[in-house]
Parts: C-alpha cells; structure tokens; sequence
C-alpha cells in the first residue's frame, strides 16, 4: 500500500492503522528529511504531485494507494494515469461536495478540484472508493489553540454555525478498510462526528476538559478576512466565511457511515478534545 499525505493529518495515521493491521506500508513524502517522523516499519519514498515521473520508484509493485491532493491542479491527470498504471485500487481522500446541506454548498474551488479527480480517477476503470470526511476536528488546533495557550479570549465569525467534528483517527481508519480489505470498492462514504455543535460550544467543550471557561467573541467577517491575510487564499477564507453562514441555525450533516464501516461509533468532539488537550496548554 502507498499512502500519500504520509505526514499529514490522515495520511500519517492511515500508515499507523495499516502498520497495526500487519499491512507493508509505502509512505510517499516530499522531502526527505520527513522521514524522520515516520514509522520505522514504513518504507519512505520522496516524490512530488507536480512531477509526476517522481512517483514511479514509489509506485512499482504497489497495489493499492491513498491519494490525498496537495498541490496544484495542473498535474492531477498525469497522476491518476500513473497511479493506475500501476496499482488497481484507489482510495481518494475528497470532500462533501455533492451533500445537499447548505454548508458543503457554497462556492468552492477544492470542491471543483475534487470532482475534477473523481471524474478522472471513474475514467481508468480502477477500483476506487471515495471518502468525504466533513470538517476535522483537528482544525481547532490551528483555529484556537494559539489564544487558548495563550489564555486569550477565542475570536471567531460565525460563532453559531454548526458543524459535526470528526476525528481524524476515525477517518484514518475508514480509509486503511479500504484499502486492505474487499467490500468497500464502488464505496462513497461521507465521514462526520456523531454530533452537530455550533463552533461556539466547540471553544466550550474544550474549556470544560482543560478545566476552565473559555471566552468566545464574535469577530466579524471582515476581520477574519484581515485577520487570515497572508496566511491562507482569499478564495479559501470566502469559501469558509460562505459555508459558516449558511450553517447558522442548520443542524449539522451527521452521518452513520464511520459506524457502519468500522462497527464502533465515532469519536465524539469531546473525546477527540481530551486525547489533545496537551495541544491547547503546551508548545506551538
């Protein structure tokens, strides 16, 4: 199996869940000096999406990968063609682009890009399953965890709009399933938390496991806007700002598909909160 995004917040967790299931691993990294973060047991290969005759020395043997895009568009079809010349099955890591809820609706260029490598991926003829994961619980950690370190109250837009959390592990999980196991080809499978919460009773919810109250302040658009300059796409904080909007007042997409998959209930907000609390006291 090759797992691409090796270092990332899935990728490195599908290689640990294929490595526990007694599965040999290739993790595809940019650099070289990554691999230093990764699992001994896992072979590492350098290689870059943007050139695509890079993966080849990866690929050869390989029989099955997960594909998660990290780069530019421009090369995603020399890829997928590369990919399916060498492997016959496919686990695609998209988004819940075709969802009918307000929040997986609105303009968004990765959404485009997604459907772009769905089409082409459809095109070889290659087992595939897709895979949807709505929003991370992870992304706190970027979101919030520098005021909450930082004992600062939480600004935020959109403190009402709901979201159902999911855990990256339980993610990581689905897509190892995939991989190694029959079943689950033709699947397409929207990943979410258990529970709908409004961002604000996340920043809550985080309080109460590191056992203090965090205050949350509406900030405005415009100031995320300011705020997010230089560190993220415009297109990628109008996307957000959008799908936030709509959101207010909507109950969250919660789906059973982390259950159904993998026979266990998926991790509440609350437990994925307590597993990184750390994360909101200590370092960057």
């Amino acid at each position: 199996m090759l797992v691409t995004g090796a270092t990332g917040r899935v990728g490195r967790v599908v290689i640990d869940q294929l490595l526990d299931a007694g599965v040999p691993v290739r993790a595809l990294a940019h650099r070289s000096e990554m691999a230093a973060t990764l699992p001994a047991k896992a072979q590492v290969f350098t290689g870059d999406l943007t050139v695509p005759e890079s993966l080849d020395p990866a690929l050869s043997g390989v029989g099955a990968v997960f594909l998660v895009w990290t780069a530019p568009p421009q090369t995603v079809a020399a890829v997928v063609e590369r990919l399916a010349s060498h492997a016959r099955r496919i686990v695609f890591l998209s988004s819940p682009h075709r969802t009918p809820h307000p929040f997986f609706q609105q303009p968004n260029p990765m959404a485009v890009l997604h459907a772009d490598i769905e089409r082409l991926i459809a095109d070889t003829g290659l087992e595939s399953t897709i895979i949807r994961p709505g929003m991370l619980a992870s992304n706190s950690l970027a979101w919030w965890a520098p005021a909450i370190r930082a004992a600062e109250v939480v600004r935020w837009p959109y403190g009402a709009a709901e979201s159902a959390p999911v855990d990256e592990r339980d993610v990581a999980a689905v897509a190892a399933r995939a991989l190694y196991q029959d079943g689950y080809v033709g699947g397409d499978y929207v990943l979410t938390g258990p529970e709908s919460l409004t961002q604000a009773e996340q920043v809550d919810v985080i309080g109460d496991v590191l056992g203090r109250r965090i205050d949350f302040e509406e900030m405005t658009p415009d100031e995320f806007r300011s705020l997010s300059e230089g560190t993220a796409p415009s297109t990628v904080v109008d996307m957000l700002l959008s799908a936030w909007n709509a959101a207010v007042g909507q109950p969250a997409h919660v789906t059973t598909a982390v259950a159904d998959i993998l026979g266990t209930v998926p991790r509440t907000f609350r437990e994925w909160a307590v597993d990184h609390a750390k994360a909101f006291t200590e370092g960057a």
